[in-house]
């Protein structure tokens, strides 16, 4: 069975760092200075309750997506960025998806889902084989070893999210979390969005 990589391997292109907030730190530091924040820029200042409601979504995010990685890499060896991969393709007709396609599923960039397939197919647990209706076109495939790794994982990675988030919100507040963040997704998938490959989001649990 080929040897998992380590966390620390995986960790600067599957987990995202802590996210910075530079705009509101600025704000903040004038504010303790008893310095109203320059006017003439142009800048959009956050009020005090968005501020807290900001950092609330910042450092809960952060801590939330911290734990699930570290609890998915201790019980399965899976960087979140893996898990995502074999479960969207144990979703998809066959077990396969074109590179384009899983690339704009997941919203990574095509190099950076490229690193990652290539180092789980050394692994064992996908496949890269050429689209049978596209000479061009590349294919990722779950293997077997790929299922069963996935059937594996996914009973701790849910009680996981389970623990970590689900049953910490009674079913208004997570109803009201998920239509919010739908908004979000569809605003930077939409026009108005970064181009394709812009953006970086942490891995959906």
């Amino acid at each position: 069975m080929p040897t998992r990589s380590t966390t620390a391997d995986r960790r600067t292109d599957d987990e995202p760092a802590a996210p910075r907030d530079p705009a509101s730190t600025v704000a903040r530091q004038a504010q303790d200075a008893q310095d109203e924040p320059p006017q003439d820029v142009g800048v959009r200042w956050l009020s005090e309750p968005q501020q807290r409601q900001w950092r609330a979504f910042r450092d809960g995010t952060a801590l939330l997506f911290d734990v699930l990685a570290r609890e998915l890499d201790d019980g399965s060896g899976l960087s979140l960025g893996e898990y995502e991969v074999l479960v969207r393709l144990s979703e998809a007709p066959g077990r396969a998806l074109r590179m384009s396609e899983l690339a704009d599923d997941l919203a990574h960039s095509r190099s950076r889902l490229t690193h990652t397939v290539a180092r789980m197919e050394r692994d064992g647990i996908v496949r890269r084989e050429p689209a049978r209706d596209d000479a061009r076109g590349v294919n990722c495939v779950l293997t077997e070893h790929g299922w069963q790794v996935l059937v594996d994982a996914a009973p701790g990675h849910v009680e996981s999210v389970r623990a970590h988030l689900v049953d910490v919100l009674d079913d208004e507040q997570l109803a009201a979390l998920g239509a919010a963040m739908q908004v979000v997704v569809e605003h930077l998938r939409g026009p108005a969005g970064p181009p394709a490959g812009g953006t970086s989001p942490a891995p959906p649990a």
